[in-house]
């Protein structure tokens, strides 16, 4: 289960499918990826930390495995671009600290929207 995390409300939500499949309907499916200090969108182009919003968050939490805490990242790129970045949480995220994705995700300005 789901919920959508910001400071004021959490809304459910279905499934990490649901909410990726409600972005293709929506052709917001562009996956950004951490890659030499910039994310890179399905389309070639990267982008500094600084040319991005992060406009929605989601937030999965596995009641029964620990190994479904999901967060999915809603962005905005500065040129009307917009994907989203899904990460693992807790003990099995895959990001390395050297790689610096928390840093990256970090650094990105937040700006919560309504759908």
């Amino acid at each position: 289960m789901a919920t959508h995390a910001d400071e004021n409300t959490k809304t459910e939500m279905t499934t990490v499918t649901s909410v990726l499949e409600k972005l293709r309907m929506k052709k917001m499916d562009n996956e950004f990826r951490l890659e030499n200090g910039k994310f890179h969108a399905n389309r070639g182009k990267s982008y500094a930390a600084d040319e991005l919003t992060i406009i929605k968050t989601f937030r999965f939490e596995g009641e029964s495995d620990p190994s479904d805490n999901v967060i999915i990242y809603i962005i905005e790129a500065n040129d009307g671009l917009i994907g989203y970045s899904m990460d693992a949480y807790g003990v099995y995220s895959d990001h390395d600290e050297e790689e610096g994705y928390d840093n990256f995700i970090r650094a990105i300005q937040v700006e919560n929207r309504d759908e």
